[in-house]
């Protein structure tokens, strides 16, 4: 079997069952289209992935520049995911999200990750820290969604948290995925500094595409 499948069989398993598990029933249609919707582009995402990619992207050599960051990212993350499940299917401490909203958080979470994995085929470097890959090649890539803004990857990300925990019907989770946003916008910030400074051709191409994540805004 493929690795790519492998990791993806896993991925999906874990994150399934985990909302599954949490929530305390099979009978949830929700859940269900979340997580159907969820392995679906993930699936997109580990599709012929390159192995270089994958090793670079799930098994860095090193915490990177940002490590210490990283780590709030993805508690935010997981944190979002248990209460949103928790909340939306036992505790019930809020009112429940409408289900026009929850439908529209779905649709934007599936888009959100969709526009994240796309960033991530085009770029050969698309790493989970922020370091300089010297080793493999660093170049810049302004091909595909990167003609477009700087960071495709974490402009697909900005909302992914908030659609996520609204979709789970959560109003909580949703608090916590705008969170997840201030981190990503953090995020970006740090790591074009990161890149301007270190990446040979990269002052270049701010010029080219200026835009770091909203195109002709910011």
């Amino acid at each position: 079997m493929a690795n790519w499948l492998k990791r993806w069989l896993l991925g999906a398993g874990l994150v399934t069952g985990v909302v599954l598990a949490l929530a305390g029933t099979l009978r949830d249609p929700w859940l269900w289209a979340y997580t159907v919707l969820w392995s679906s582009t993930t699936f997109y995402a580990m599709f012929s992935l390159d192995e270089d990619l994958a090793r670079e992207r799930y098994s860095p050599p090193t915490a990177g520049a940002d490590g210490v960051a990283l780590h709030f990212v993805r508690v935010a993350a997981l944190a979002h995911l248990v209460v949103g499940v928790l909340d939306g299917s036992r505790w019930h401490l809020t009112a429940p999200v409408p289900a026009t909203l929850r439908a529209l958080a779905l649709g934007g979470m599936t888009a959100c990750l969709t526009m994240f994995f796309r960033a991530m085929h085009e770029n050969h470097f698309f790493s989970s820290v922020v370091r300089l890959q010297t080793e493999r090649g660093h170049r810049v890539v302004d091909s595909g969604p990167y003609a477009v803004v700087r960071h495709p990857g974490y402009a697909g990300a900005l909302l992914a948290g908030p659609c996520s925990g609204l979709a789970l019907g959560s109003w909580i989770a949703g608090g916590i995925g705008v969170l997840l946003t201030a981190f990503i916008l953090r995020r970006v910030i740090f790591e074009d500094a990161f890149l301007r400074k270190n990446l040979a051709g990269y002052e270049e191409y701010t010029h080219r595409v200026r835009s770091r994540v909203i195109p002709g805004v910011w």
